[in-house]
């Protein structure tokens, strides 16, 4: 750490976020008693707290997010040089940042053509939602206004993105919620719905159907899916059910929505984490990792297609999305954006996703051999996750306390792990790993050796 942040030096900066900071996620009797945690400093994957406690983060920022790893200058300088030349201009005009990006970004998309900026993830699906609805009243007549969402899925933190969350616990009591929103059963295999069945993929995606054809096909608009589940319990999809998923929607004219806002920009080992599964999609968003947490900065790309719909009638005053995003028009965001995308390609870092997150989940397979407490073991790239059981045979979920013991246990030995948190009822009993992008072997075995220690130490 700098010198500059000596524990002492920082006093008054932890009683003033005592006193007035609210922070996300979080309990704050406690704090009345303890310190509440400061970062002060981040270098690759290391971060230093205002006690001047270094740990390996292998959460990206506790929230996907710093896919490059900390203390990149050369974004900083791209930000900083973006900054004085023209920091904002509303999204209404063009900026220079702004169409480069949009124009390598859609060179990684192929079939998507246009780019909407926002500030964040769940503005970045607002948009979408609104785009679905304005589509149904100018060109269906009303009808196809339904959006389906799936079961432990999340796409936000909004009133609307609320109304699409597949996890109970986000949603309560912040209801009531927009119509109009309709849920779809999981795809998590390991816990099955439908007991033991061949072809589980494709039955997952059955019951997608079946819920179409309950509501009416005609009433159905779009589909928001994320395309592997994040903060539900990292769902990877199983075979057959992307394919099957597609036929189903374009059969029926329902908009395909992608949420990438988690595995967008290298996460899963592909730039998307859809390309992984021949998905070709009317919408994708993403944010989190686009600047790896140096600005802000979501996107909703649309194909063609989609953007024609709002340009049919130039007569119509009412027949363009009428939307804005004050903060889309700042410019940092695709600056940084530039040249994160510049270092992921420069520096071979989805292809470091994929060997590293061959290590990491060959690692947690290991921890499964030795702990019984392990269930089942998931993943994608540098996106894993590991499910806790009381009882393997009849996959009981772990306690959810012992779960956030590990969790606990891991930091106090200087690794950042995280865990479903606030999701579903019974079932916040994941660990979730989602290190930098330029994760190193070591860093890779330190994580895996952490978390098998806190197991031990935790379960026995």
């Amino acid at each position: 750490m700098n010198d500059m942040s000596r524990t002492n030096d920082l006093r008054h900066v932890i009683e003033a976020d005592r006193a007035h900071v609210w922070h996300h996620l979080s309990q704050h009797k406690p704090y009345e008693t303890t310190d509440p945690r400061v970062m002060v400093e981040g270098k690759g994957m290391r971060v230093w707290d205002a006690t001047g406690r270094e740990y390996l983060d292998a959460v990206s920022g506790g929230v996907w997010t710093v896919n490059v790893g900390y203390g990149r200058t050369s974004i900083a300088d791209a930000v900083r040089d973006q900054l004085v030349k023209l920091n904002y201009f509303a999204g209404s005009a063009g900026s220079v940042p702004a169409a480069l990006f949009s124009e390598r970004l859609i060179e990684k998309m192929p079939g998507m053509s246009r780019v909407y900026y926002s500030n964040s993830g769940s503005e970045a699906n607002e948009k979408v939602f609104k785009m679905v609805r304005q589509i149904a009243h100018r060109h269906h007549g009303g009808r196809k206004s339904k959006i389906l969402f799936r079961e432990r899925d999340y796409h936000g933190t909004t009133i609307g993105a609320l109304a699409a969350a597949g996890q109970d616990q986000r949603r309560d009591q912040y209801g009531p919620f927009p119509d109009g929103f309709v849920p779809v059963p999981h795809c998590l295999e390991y816990r099955s719905q439908w007991g033991a069945v061949e072809n589980y993929g494709e039955r997952a995606a059955d019951a997608i159907e079946a819920v179409i054809l309950r509501e009416g096909p005609d009433s159905v608009g779009a589909i928001c899916l994320e395309p592997v589940t994040a903060g539900g319990g990292v769902i990877t999809p199983p075979k057959g059910y992307w394919e099957k998923v597609q036929d189903i929607c374009r059969r029926h004219e329902i908009l395909i929505h992608i949420d990438e806002v988690v595995c967008g920009m290298g996460r899963t080992g592909a730039w998307f984490g859809y390309q992984h599964y021949g998905v070709k999609p009317d919408f994708v968003t993403m944010a989190k990792g686009v600047a790896s947490g140096y600005a802000a900065i979501a996107c909703t790309t649309t194909t063609e297609a989609v953007f024609s719909l709002f340009k049919d009638d130039a007569a119509d005053p009412m027949s363009y999305f009428r939307d804005i995003s004050t903060f889309g028009g700042c410019t940092a965001g695709p600056a940084a954006a530039l040249e994160n995308m510049r270092i992921i390609e420069d520096e071979g870092l989805i292809e470091n996703t994929i060997a590293m997150g061959e290590r990491l989940m060959a690692g947690l397979h290991g921890l499964a051999e030795r702990h019984p407490v392990i269930g089942d073991v998931r993943g994608k790239g540098l996106f894993c996750g590991a499910e806790l059981v009381a009882d393997r045979t009849t996959r009981e979920p772990a306690e959810e306390k012992r779960v956030q013991a590990v969790v606990a246990d891991c930091m106090a030995n200087g690794v950042i792990i995280g865990a479903t948190n606030r999701s579903l009822a019974g079932l916040n009993n994941t660990l979730c790993l989602s290190p930098a992008l330029i994760a190193t072997p070591a860093d890779i075995d330190r994580i895996v050796e952490t978390i098998d220690a806190a197991l031990g130490r935790v379960f026995g």
